[in-house]
């Protein structure tokens, strides 16, 4: 497998988000691989987007890392508890992401399991299965993802992205963002992408 190039970010959100779906997201922590495969995702289209953080070019300490160039990580948290990882797309100066919605456990399942729930694989119910990595907030928790990491280079040794082995053949289906009804017209955007009918997917639209 090869990461992913930098090319690949420096476009806009809307045309990489569809893209990141079934590339596998791997953070190495303690020398270990926590690996995920990309399952859902949400376009954020900076300053004409009013869900984004970036909207009105709006440019803060904590949002910097958008107006640098395509191909690193921004990490924030919300609610004061929960890390969502967003990879950087377009170029320097236009603050575009990609919210990393959900991923399927692919490897580092049993490190997974303690993060998130602080035991082994094999104890969890199915309904912790079912939620190891099923939402931004639970995967960043079960791979290990901080404000730490916010900055990363996706082209370094730390977190990155990288091609599948094989393609994969699947079907992707959009739907509207989830939990941004205060983006007026924004919130309708049908700007997330999913793998239709994988189970690790936060939140099925039909």
């Amino acid at each position: 497998m090869n990461k992913l190039p930098r090319e690949f970010y420096m476009r806009a959100s809307l045309e990489v988000a569809p893209d990141l779906l079934g590339k596998y997201l791997i953070h190495v922590v303690d020398g270990k691989e926590l690996v995920g495969k990309i399952v859902e995702v949400e376009a954020y289209m900076g300053p004409h987007d009013k869900a984004a953080h970036s909207y009105n070019n709006r440019r803060t300490e904590r949002n910097e890392v958008m107006y640098g160039p395509g191909g690193y990580a921004y990490v924030y948290i919300i609610y004061g508890m929960y890390y969502c990882m967003n990879v950087i797309t377009a170029k320097k100066d236009v603050p575009h992401g990609v919210l990393i919605r959900a991923v399927e456990p692919v490897k580092g399942i049993e490190e997974m399991a303690r993060n998130r729930f602080k035991k082994d694989y094999n104890d969890l119910t199915k309904f912790q299965i079912k939620n190891l990595t099923n939402g931004p907030g639970k995967l960043c928790s079960a791979m290990g993802i901080t404000r730490d990491n916010n900055g990363d280079d996706l082209l370094g040794d730390r977190l990155y992205i990288m091609e599948p082995e094989f393609n994969e053949n699947f079907t992707i289906a959009r739907s509207p963002r989830i939990n941004i009804d205060y983006a007026e017209e924004a919130r309708d955007y049908l700007w997330r992408f999913y793998i239709k009918g994988n189970m690790y997917v936060s939140k099925p639209h039909e």
